[in-house]
Parts: structure tokens; C-alpha cells; sequence
């Protein structure tokens, strides 16, 4: 029993009040600690003034620290969910208040909404999404937008609809927003033209496309005309241009990438994504090739530490295989996890690159 014990983490008073001088953020809800002299009780990571340690107690639990007398601190709260549990709280009624509102609130009054100040809600909001609370309702704003003008209404009825207060001011952000005019998207992409090609390659066919911008999507599979239907699904009205030689020739050049990553893949893209989507593979195609890292990893990277969840979303969205490398994104123990275009594909790149 003895040696059990010793395995406890914090089961000594020594360690405990080691964890308290470290402040020690592992150690929250293991123990609190109370100290005589200010009459309150705290976790072990208050970053208030340090106490003497003749003037420190230890509780197991916060009901035992206010049986003795104790209240608790103002600063670290330990009567409360942790820091970290209260900062998602409130992120999330921020974007619940976001989503539901018909205009975008301004920052003061969504800090209000959440108990903060204005600044230090922008940097939590920030740290908790990878995006400033303006470009989290410009996302939601755009998503509305698109969902407005695929139904009945014109075109100015799904701007307002979606939280514009002036067409201007959407026709100013329409080629972000949709890529293309809204006249044409609603049309489902009637006059845009769009060059493709189907190649087949060592993992099967492979589909690329491109607008006068740059490559809109490269898309692999077994079976060429499902890649080409998943592209005409997207705009059904858009004039898919295929058989052009000059065209062809881009094919060959990611093909000649899939077959051996150390050639390189250098192409202009031309992909519409929230302001998170792209934010996160901008940050995948700073990977170098023969490299792997976690969806944790990457989510610290792009400065959301807790969005995993949030990055395996984003690399699903990714609809240029390769080009932008969600192939590189594994689980934090390094085995390979789910890739749009299969794991079988995603163990072979990966086989590839690392041979390289």
C-alpha cells in the first residue's frame, strides 16, 4: 500500500509545495493549497504573489479548503472550471452570439456578452479559433451568403439575408467570398470556365483543374468518371473544358510530383476557403516533403492549441490533393489516420517522400 501511494502524483507535501513555487498547471484539481495570513484558498497555479511556507496549508479538495475557514481566490478562481475550460466557454457564446446574429456584433459588445474586456477577449478568441472575432464572422457571414444564394431569392435579397448592410460593400468582397461573381454562383457557376483533365498515375486516376487563377482542385480515385462528375457536382452550370492539350501537360507535371515528391510541385492555386482553411493549409504546405507532423502539432503551429479536431476538419476541406500535403498530417502517436482520398494513398506518399 505504502508503494502505491508513492506513485500518487502531489501525494506529499513536498511535492505539492513544489508544484505551488512551479505553478504548476498539472497539478490543478489534484490539491489546493490555503494560506493563513489572506484567509483564501488556491490552485496550485495562481499566479498570485507566493506565500511563505510556514503560511500554506493543503486540501484534497475545495469543499475541505472551505471547511477550514477558507475563500476562495479572486484571481485564480479555484471555485470555478479551470482557466482553460472557462476561456472555451466563452469563445463558444461568442460565436453562438456571432452565428445568430443577422449583423456581425462589434468586438465591445461581444466581450461584454462574454464578462471580458475588449482586448483580452480578442486574444483568447484568437487563441481558441486561430482567428480574430472579425474574421470569424466574416466566415460565417460568407457560409450564409452562399447558402442564400442557392435558394429561391435574387441575389439582393441573399445579401442582406446574410448580414451585408450595402451591396457595395459585398460586390467589394464577392471574388473572396465566392470566387467568382454572384450572379454566376448562384447560376452554379454558369459562364465560369474551368480546363480539366483526367491522367492515371501509380495510385489510381487523378483529375486536375484550374480557372484563370490557378489549379481549383486535384482529386484522385479509382474511377475517372466519378472525378469528373465530383467536379461538375460542384458547378453544374460551369463550362468544364477538357482534351486541351496545352492543359495536359499540367496534369503530367503532378503526376510526375505523385511519382516522385523530390521533383517538387511549383503551380499557381486558385482555392476559396474560410480565413481558417486557409490559414491552416498555408501552414500545411510549409511542411517539407519527407516530413510528418501531429494534428496537434500543426494546431499549435497555426496558434490554437486545442483545435485538432478543428485541423482534421480544415485538411477534409482540402480539395487539391498533394499541392496543399494534408497527406503529411498523422495522429500524435504517428500512425496514419483518414485522408479524403483514402489511407492506402496517404501511406503511399508518405513511403515516397520519406524514401526520398
Amino acid at each position: 500500500m505504502k508503494a502505491e501511494m508513492s506513485m500518487t502524483p502531489y501525494a506529499s507535501e513536498a511535492e505539492r509545495w513544489e508544484a505551488v513555487r512551479q505553478r504548476d498547471s498539472g497539478a490543478d484539481g489534484a490539491f489546493y493549497y490555503s494560506v493563513r495570513t489572506t484567509g483564501v484558498y488556491c490552485r496550485p497555479s495562481c499566479a498570485a504573489r507566493p506565500a511563505l511556507r510556514k503560511n500554506v496549508a493543503f486540501h484534497d479538495s475545495l469543499e475541505a479548503a472551505a471547511q477550514a475557514g477558507f475563500r476562495p481566490c479572486l484571481r485564480c478562481k479555484p471555485d470555478q472550471p479551470p482557466l482553460a475550460e472557462r476561456h472555451a466557454q466563452a469563445v463558444a457564446q461568442a460565436c453562438r452570439i456571432i452565428g445568430e446574429a443577422g449583423e456581425a456584433p462589434d468586438l465591445d459588445s461581444l466581450a461584454a456578452a462574454v464578462g471580458m474586456s475588449r482586448f483580452h477577449f480578442h486574444r483568447v478568441f484568437k487563441a481558441h479559433t486561430g482567428l480574430t472575432p472579425k474574421a470569424y464572422a466574416a466566415g460565417q457571414r460568407a457560409r450564409r451568403v452562399q447558402d442564400e444564394l442557392a435558394g429561391e431569392g435574387t441575389v439582393t435579397d441573399a445579401i442582406y439575408a446574410a448580414g451585408f448592410n450595402s451591396s457595395g460593400r459585398f460586390y467589394a468582397a464577392s471574388a473572396q467570398v465566392l470566387g467568382m461573381a454572384p450572379k454566376t454562383f448562384k447560376a452554379g457557376g454558369s459562364g465560369a470556365s474551368i480546363r480539366f483533365a483526367i491522367g492515371e498515375c501509380s495510385l489510381g486516376a487523378i483529375l486536375v483543374a484550374a480557372t484563370g487563377k490557378g489549379i481549383c482542385a486535384i482529386l484522385m480515385g479509382d474511377d475517372p468518371d466519378a472525378l469528373a462528375r465530383d467536379l461538375q457536382d460542384r458547378f453544374p452550370n460551369a463550362e468544364l473544358l477538357g482534351a486541351e492539350t496545352d492543359f495536359e501537360q499540367t496534369v503530367a507535371r503532378v503526376v510526375g510530383f505523385v511519382e516522385a515528391p523530390a521533383i517538387g510541385l511549383d503551380l499557381p492555386l486558385d482555392v476559396r476557403g474560410t480565413a481558417f482553411q486557409q490559414r491552416v493549409w498555408q501552414a500545411l504546405r510549409e511542411i517539407p516533403s519527407g516530413a510528418t507532423v501531429s494534428y496537434a502539432e500543426l494546431a499549435a503551429r497555426v496558434g490554437i492549441p486545442s483545435g485538432a479536431r478543428a485541423i482534421a476538419g480544415a485538411c477534409a476541406a482540402n480539395p487539391v490533393a498533394v499541392a496543399i500535403p494534408c497527406h503529411r498530417v498523422v495522429r500524435n502517436d504517428g500512425s496514419i489516420s483518414g485522408y479524403r482520398w483514402g489511407v492506402e494513398r496517404k501511406k503511399a506518399l508518405l513511403e515516397r517522400e520519406s524514401a526520398q
